[in-house]
């Protein structure tokens, strides 16, 4: 029988996050931080409301965009927390920010595009990026640069193909920001090579310095971006797979072509659920934030008094550790560290090529959890160094 499957999509590899905890499910008593998923139960205010609506039977298709509620919602939020104002018929709520990757993708390029991707990278741009047909552009973020976008690095990568940039502020996986003078040298060179900004903002919520800033709210932005965010890391609520993207209507209105015809619409008790989130939710979100503050200086510190070197995230609950002391690669490095103390992190290298010298640390867990597996990392380096 012939073989039915397309080489682009066999040359994409599998995600290393999934390929190192499918090597972890075979250990018994591993301690994980290698999860981009918060350790607490979804608010209860949320969760009923969502059993609520199943109750009194709204079981009922949406409207392909999402409630109109909900999007109202999230109109009033946008405006209120980042000074973004969309219409409701500028935005499709989705199944998680995932999706709104792959419409703004599918909708937008062709095989004759460039798209930059600032890298290390959320694991799910560049492969989106692969199968749009259109040619991924790695631009590699450093650590002298604190992670940010470079200007002269940025249009040094432009050329007459050049038509997405990709951006995720807060960052997965090392955890840096933008401040608004950094985002507005990147918009003049948007608005400057007429570029369209894709900027991925699921982490806005988690800032612990400084307060986030959406490229969508710079002087000329707001047609030119595709701002994404979602519910999954603010509210805890990752298993309930809900996101949104808004845009220039005349993007969206294709996007929602091909939402409409592959998904249908978000699934409905977690749009009730995500209302409740918006409307109800800002004291759980600080003590969730304030607990994730706690947790990132605490693991911070214990790594700074092993002598390790890291990045001191500003955002989202990631550290990025620099383990090229060790002389091993980020992978060598990860499956050793699993098979003497059974703790699993993330190569960096599952973040891109450049993420090679790095493992990403994630602080999503109980300060409890987050010592047991620091002591085992304190016990492996010490038995390094001898």
């Amino acid at each position: 029988m012939r073989d039915f499957v397309i080489p682009k999509v066999k040359n994409i590899k599998p995600s290393g996050i999934r390929k190192f905890f499918d090597i972890a499910s075979t250990i018994d008593g591993v301690i994980s931080l290698g999860v981009g998923e918060p350790d607490f139960d979804t608010p209860w205010n949320i969760a009923s409301s969502a059993i609520t609506s199943i109750e009194e039977g709204k079981t009922f298709y949406t409207s392909n965009a999402g409630l109109k509620e909900l999007r109202e919602a999230i109109k009033a939020y946008l405006v209120e927390n980042f000074k973004v104002n969309y219409d409701i018929n500028d935005m499709i709520v989705t199944v998680g920010g995932s999706e709104a990757i792959d419409l703004v993708c599918r909708a937008t390029l062709t095989e004759e595009d460039e798209v930059i991707i600032p890298c290390p990278a959320y694991v799910s741009y560049e492969p989106c990026v692969i199968l749009a047909g259109a040619k991924p552009i790695v631009y590699n973020l450093e650590a002298k640069d604190d992670f940010k976008i470079m200007p002269d690095k940025l249009e040094s990568l432009i050329t007459n193909k050049t038509k997405i940039l990709f951006m995720n502020y807060p960052n997965n996986p090392t955890g840096a920001i933008m401040e608004y003078e950094d985002l507005e040298k990147i918009a003049e060179i948007v608005k400057k090579y007429d570029l369209l900004v894709v900027t991925d903002e699921i982490y806005s919520e988690l800032t612990y310095e400084k307060k986030h800033i959406s490229i969508a709210s710079l002087p000329g932005m707001k047609e030119r971006t595709i701002l994404i965010n979602g519910f999954s890391k603010a509210y805890s609520m990752t298993g309930w797979r809900l996101g949104y993207v808004c845009g220039p209507n005349n993007i969206i209105k294709e996007m929602l072509k091909i939402h409409q015809f592959t998904i249908m619409c978000a699934s409905t008790a977690s749009q009730f659920a995500g209302i409740e989130a918006l409307t109800n939710s800002a004291n759980s979100v600080e003590r969730m934030r304030n607990e994730y503050d706690n947790r990132r200086k605490y693991v911070y510190n214990r790594l700074k008094k092993m002598g390790l070197n890291s990045f001191l995230p500003k955002g989202a609950f990631y550290i990025f550790l620099d383990i090229s002391p060790f002389k091993l690669s980020s992978e060598e490095f990860c499956l050793d560290l699993l098979n003497k103390k059974k703790v699993v992190v993330v190569p960096g290298t599952a973040f891109g090529e450049n993420g090679e010298g790095y493992v990403r640390i994630s602080y999503a867990y109980s300060i409890e959890s987050l010592k047991i597996a620091l002591d085992k990392i304190e016990e492996y380096i010490e038995e390094r160094s001898h």
